[in-house]
């Protein structure tokens, strides 16, 4: 399977069905609409890697990481509000979930962020039914106890090279 999946640019010719990914009705309370994503990835391209998830010629999902933003959890002086680079949003189609797409796409993540010198990779959760907090968590994520608004923040150390 994994020789199917790739990760794409999101283009003028890829936008529309972008924006027209949705998750699971119940999930959607957990994840931002694609087009709020775009929206915030125009606005801080800097910061943003959005990322379309495709199997063959299917898009099955988005993923968007960000790099190097501090949290400011606790002003300057808090190591907590050292710089960061992780998953900011991921959605994976309703009717596609339980594929591997979702794995896939945090690999890439990772993958991204240790090809720019960074070694731990971050992501910030909604808790709840139907939420992602078990996802993440199997993959290998650890609550690190703090909280970003009302999402749980989860790190997980990468391979070193």
């Amino acid at each position: 399977m994994t020789a199917r999946l790739r990760l794409e640019k999101v283009t003028p010719d890829n936008v529309l069905d972008a924006c027209r990914l949705k998750v699971a009705p119940e999930q959607e309370r957990f994840v931002s609409p694609v087009v709020r994503s775009l929206a915030e990835a125009y606005a801080d391209p800097d910061t943003a890697w959005p990322r379309l998830v495709h199997d063959g010629d299917r898009l099955v999902g988005f993923v968007m990481a960000f790099f190097d933003v501090r949290f400011g959890l606790g002003g300057p002086a808090d190591p907590g509000n050292r710089l960061r680079s992780g998953l900011w949003r991921l959605a994976v189609a309703a009717d596609e979930q339980g594929k591997g797409y979702g794995r896939f796409a945090v690999d890439a993540v990772c993958e991204e962020i240790l090809r720019r010198g960074q070694k731990r990779v971050t992501v910030t959760w909604g808790q709840g039914e139907h939420g992602p907090e078990g996802f993440y968590l199997r993959l290998g994520f650890r609550r690190t106890g703090e909280m970003s608004e009302d999402q749980v923040v989860g790190e997980m150390d990468l391979p070193r090279g």
